[in-house]
């Protein structure tokens, strides 16, 4: 709904809302809250110690403090561009440093897609549910949303065919671990959606921020991998249709904003002036400083952080499975923070979480929160990134005790 009280307001920016999540992760101050709402970081396994060694030795460093106090290039510290570059070719994508722009975070790289793509009236895909940041970032832009349901390989492709049909700018997902259901996209899934895209002519915008969080199986190729292997086939269109949106948040510290675009180089350079009128560009000491940190430390991260978040994982899914009453359904995620709950018909989630605050002092997110249009209420995202496993299995413990005593209220009534 509009916000009357401030007339002028462009209208995409007028029917904003607040974040529940946002709003939720107040909470998280409050010792006697277990959250399971914040999809963050845990800041205890933040490289400290890495961090400290890269200020100390840039700021002795006259010549590099220079640097890193003055303006820079848009496009992006240039040696962190060359990392990236690195890294991504260790994932099967092929990038040049010039294909690749740096933004504040992967939050500002779907802004400035949702800027040079979409005009009022636009078709934007994404999957029911989606992640909530970029159905607010998005719907600034005042598309229409087109919302396709998802089994546990993906969105399902009759829908999605359907509604490519219909040409809209672009398809964004997040195919690995999403949020907040936490399903991965398969193999043959994906292979059948970049078909799909390049039949229709359909941007696939392919978030990955969750990517090095796996925690068993075989990693899956990126759609960017995929598409640079299908655009070798005999009679392949060559149109690069994929845009790959990466970030050093969850592995290395978010306070960094650190994200990435890689794309087509004709793209880029479009992008790139759209950062130049948004904010020149990101924080010349915070690249720097990541830049050091993803040399020295990026690979020891994922490996620390993939040995703790998966125990993590471990634990509330034995406590769901344990504890929980039989009629609520919940995702297994390979991987990433989230687990995804469907309670039966009648429990709405934002008046359970009201009740789980006040009389369990447990906190998540409502589903209904991930949808862009026509939000199913009952259902719920739970986030195992924060706590020992100990607290986990006590806050999900005290959960399922509040469901089944609604669930016994519900068949008395």
């Amino acid at each position: 709904m509009s916000d009357s009280s401030l007339p002028g307001l462009a209208q995409g920016v007028a029917e904003l809302r607040a974040s529940e999540i946002r709003e939720l992760l107040k909470l998280i101050a409050r010792p006697e809250i277990i959250s399971f709402a914040g999809g963050i970081p845990d800041p205890a396994m933040f490289p400290l110690d890495a961090i400290t060694k890269s200020y100390e030795a840039l700021l002795r460093d006259p010549s590099a403090a220079q640097v890193a106090f003055q303006y820079s290039i848009s496009e992006g510290y240039p040696p962190l561009r060359e990392w990236i570059q690195g890294y991504l070719a260790g994932h099967g994508i092929a990038a040049r440093p010039e294909e690749i722009l740096i933004t504040s975070g992967a939050q500002q790289a779907l802004d400035f897609l949702g800027r040079a793509f979409i005009e009022e009236g636009d078709g934007v895909v994404m999957s029911a549910p989606s992640y909530l940041g970029a159905i607010q970032v998005f719907g600034t832009y005042r598309p229409r949303f087109h919302s396709v349901p998802m089994d546990d390989e993906g969105v399902l492709l009759d829908e999605l065919e359907a509604v490519f049909k219909e040409k809209p700018k672009f398809f964004y997902l997040t195919p690995d671990f999403c949020n907040p259901a936490g399903v991965t996209t398969s193999l043959a899934r994906r292979q059948a959606i970049l078909k799909l895209a390049h039949q229709y002519g359909v941007y696939i915008v392919e978030d990955s921020p969750y990517e090095e969080l796996r925690y068993e199986n075989p990693r899956i190729p990126s759609f960017s991998a995929l598409e640079a292997e299908y655009l070798k086939q005999p009679g392949a269109d060559q149109r690069r249709l994929v845009i790959y949106v990466g970030s050093l948040s969850k592995i290395l510290t978010p306070a960094l904003r650190i994200g990435w675009i890689a794309a087509d180089p004709a793209l880029i350079n479009k992008l790139v002036l759209v950062k130049q009128a948004s904010d020149l560009h990101c924080s010349t000491i915070n690249q720097m400083i990541a830049c050091e940190l993803a040399k020295s430390s990026h690979a020891s991260q994922v490996v620390k952080l993939r040995k703790v978040y998966k125990e993590r994982r471990d634990a509330m899914l034995a406590a769901l499975e344990q504890s929980f009453p039989k009629e609520v359904s919940f995702t297994r995620p390979d991987g990433g923070m989230f687990i995804w709950l469907e309670f039966p018909e009648g429990i709405d989630g934002t008046q359970l979480l009201e009740e789980a605050i006040k009389d369990t002092e447990v906190a998540f997110v409502p589903g209904s929160a991930f949808y862009a249009n026509e939000p199913k209420k009952n259902t719920a995202r739970l986030s195992f990134s924060l706590g020992e496993p100990a607290r986990i299995r006590e806050g999900i413990e005290r959960l399922a005790a509040l469901l089944q005593n609604k669930l016994r209220a519900n068949k008395a009534a």
